[in-house]
């Protein structure tokens, strides 16, 4: 845990003692933002020279190649960014009427002025163009400050001319001018519709911060891969304690679904990749009428050991619908002592799909019987789907027979097969689960399959080539804060970029800590 959140202490000594902590800490901090620079710097120029080597000449690998360094330069910028927190780290805004900026610090370029503008006048809060509320004299126009920044409607960029008239009194000299309009990044220029946009196209659409930068440099607008990282790391800074708001709702549910998908990350040096994993555990009560707003948390890490399952679910005590993967065994002990044990729930669909590739490679007819039999149980359950909890239990009162014969079939019938066929294991994975896969049928909140998660991780894995993370993991933990939030969105019926727009212009205009439970997805959606 970093210092700056830890408690102070009341002991002078101790007090000193944490200062140099903090300072030790600090210095640490500015020289891993250096190595960050540094690092930075070496890929652009490597990516340079690549560029160069291919200019004039077709080459798929050096194409390949330079694509995963735009991708590894994209996280490491996003990530400078994110540890900067809120301050731009692009030039600072330029004014109109302000003086010419000191020679060492960059040059911002004014904004296209092809853009269509929109001009907001900023008055003093009193009536300047009146009184004087230091003398009471009138008080005359001095000037005006101008603040360009970029916006974006869907469809098209536009600029927002934000105008503040200067008054000075004409006896005393005193001065009123309202104060720059907030803005979600700090010194910067763009807009929460921007900051939205940007976001949903890198994390829903899958478009890398270098791709998009090349489709808005055909529109005249000039936004370059290490803006929009900058842009991206400071948006999930202020939206993290969104997405920890979420995930605390998922894990307070009574039951939840969990899957997860394997995705790419960049180790130290150039080309290599090794695998980690990204995780996701919904809340879903909508099938049983539940009142509860579905949430979908996402989690990355650097493989797949046990741990880091076990890690997510440390406060989680109900039922877990998830596949068969064997580090959740140890969440079902009954010992467990966290929050109390964690029950299982088998998924119809994985033990249907073993027996459909069996049958498709071979059409044995005892996986096509295997298949019907499972059939049945769906033919009950597209019934039930969607209806309240006493309902859907009196569509399920015949569900016990058609299991139970299922197992003694399935048991009977794998034992006249070779153990090592790949029907034998597909039975066997299906009746060695018979607690875990029945307990559907008597519960009324529990699904006969775990779709409910596969679906929330589905469009994860259709955009995974372009989320090749950095070495240190940093980009995996800020793809699965932002993913969090915008799936949520979308599991409640709202448009993401919508959504991540009226939250980032709340956030920008000092909505509450206190009130985060505000901003979550279904509370905007009821009009809060």
């Amino acid at each position: 845990m970093s210092l700056a959140s830890a408690a102070l202490p009341a002991d002078p000594d101790a007090l000193r003692a944490f200062a140099l902590a903090c300072q030790q800490e600090l210095q640490a901090a500015k020289f891993g933002l250096q190595l960050r620079v540094l690092e930075i710097e070496k890929l652009k120029v490597e990516i340079a020279r690549l560029r160069r080597m291919a200019f004039g000449r077709s080459s798929e690998q050096l194409d390949r190649q330079i694509g995963q360094l735009e991708l590894q330069l994209e996280e490491l910028e996003t990530g400078a960014a994110e540890v900067t927190g809120g301050e731009a780290s692009e030039p600072d805004v330029e004014e109109a009427s302000s003086p010419t900026k000191r020679a060492s610090k960059p040059k911002r370029a004014p904004l296209p002025e092809h853009l269509p503008r929109e001009t907001i006048v900023h008055e003093p809060a009193h009536d300047a163009g009146c009184t004087c509320t230091a003398c009471g004299a009138a008080m005359g126009k001095l000037g005006e400050d101008v603040t360009e920044v970029l916006d974006y409607i869907p469809g098209r960029f536009q600029v927002i001319r934000h105008v503040r008239p200067k008054y000075a009194c004409t006896r005393c000299d005193a001065i009123s001018q309202a104060p720059v309009p907030n803005l979600p990044i700090l010194r910067g220029r763009a807009t929460p519709s921007l900051l939205a946009m940007i976001v949903v196209s890198k994390y829903i659409d899958h478009l890398p911060l270098y791709r998009q930068s090349e489709i808005y440099a055909r529109e005249g607008v000039d936004l370059s891969r290490s803006t929009l990282a900058d842009y991206v790391g400071k948006a999930a800074w202020l939206l993290k304690p969104i997405a920890n708001a979420i995930r605390a709702h998922v894990f307070a549910a009574e039951k939840i679904h969990g899957d997860d998908t394997p995705v790419a990350v960049l180790a130290p040096g150039l080309g290599r990749t090794r695998t980690g994993r990204l995780w996701t555990f919904v809340r879903d009560d909508r099938p049983f009428c539940g009142s509860a707003p579905p949430a979908a948390a996402y989690f990355f890490s650097p493989d797949r050991k046990a741990e880091h399952p076990a890690n997510y679910l440390a406060g989680f005590t109900g039922f877990l619908q998830v596949d068969a993967y064997a580090g959740f065994a140890a969440l079902y002990n009954p010992g467990r002592k966290t929050r109390g044990p964690i029950t299982e729930v088998g998924c119809w669909a994985h033990c249907r799909r073993k027996l459909f590739d069996v049958w498709e490679a071979t059409k044995s007819p005892i996986a096509r019987e295997a298949i019907d039999r499972i059939a049945a149980f769906y033919a009950i359950e597209d019934k039930a789907r969607f209806t309240p909890p006493d309902e859907r239990l009196r569509h399920r009162a015949g569900l016990t027979d058609l299991l139970d014969g299922f197992f003694t079939w399935a048991e009977a019938t794998e034992r006249k097969l070779s153990r090592k066929s790949a029907l034998a294991e597909a039975l066997r994975y299906a009746f060695t689960r018979r607690a875990a896969l029945t307990r559907f049928a008597t519960d009324a909140r529990l699904e006969a399959d775990n779709n409910i998660a596969e679906n929330s991780i589905r469009s994860i894995a259709v955009g995974r080539r372009n989320w090749l993370f950095a070495g240190s993991d940093e980009g995996g933990d800020r793809a699965a804060t932002v993913i969090t939030i915008l799936q949520t969105a979308k599991l409640n019926g709202i448009n993401p970029q919508s959504y991540l727009t009226d939250v980032l212009t709340k956030i920008t205009n000092g909505h509450p800590a206190s009130g985060i439970n505000e901003l979550l997805p279904w509370a905007i959606n009821q009009g809060s």
